[in-house]
C-alpha cells in the first residue's frame, strides 16, 4: 500500500505544480489549470487516506497531520475558487489568480516535505 500512497502523493505534487506554475507562466487562469488542480486534490486526498491507514495510531494532532489537513482544505478552497473565477469570467480575477495559487502551493509543500522527512526518519 505504501507504493500506492507514495505514487498518489507524488502525482499530486506533479499535477498541482504543473497547474500552479502553468497558470503563473501563462499569466491567466485557464480551464486546463482547473482540471489539474482537481487532479492534484484527488491524488493528494487519496495518498493521504492511504498513508493514514498505514500510520495507524499516529494522530492528526501532529505537525504533519495538521499541516496536511490545512493543505487539503486550502487545495479544495483553491479549486472551488478557481471554478468560481472561471464561471464568472472576470478577466482581472483570472489574471491575478496566480497570487493565491502560489501561496496555496507553498503551504502545500510544507506537509509534502515534512512527510518525506518524517517518512524517511521512521
Amino acid at each position: 500500500m505504501l507504493i500506492y500512497a507514495s505514487t498518489a502523493i507524488t502525482l499530486a505534487l506533479v499535477f498541482y505544480s504543473i497547474g500552479v506554475w502553468g497558470e503563473k507562466l501563462q499569466g491567466q487562469l485557464k480551464v486546463w489549470h482547473l482540471v489539474v488542480f482537481y487532479l492534484g486534490l484527488v491524488c493528494d486526498t487519496t495518498g493521504t487516506m492511504l498513508m493514514s491507514e498505514l500510520a495507524g495510531d499516529v494522530t492528526l494532532l501532529s505537525f504533519h497531520g495538521l499541516t496536511g489537513l490545512l493543505a487539503i482544505l486550502l487545495m479544495l478552497f483553491h479549486a472551488v475558487w478557481a471554478t468560481v473565477v472561471l464561471v464568472r469570467n472576470d478577466q482581472k480575477a483570472r489574471a491575478n489568480f496566480h497570487k493565491l495559487s502560489l501561496i496555496v502551493w507553498l503551504i502545500w509543500l510544507i506537509p509534502f516535505v515534512s512527510g518525506a522527512i518524517f517518512g524517511v526518519a521512521f
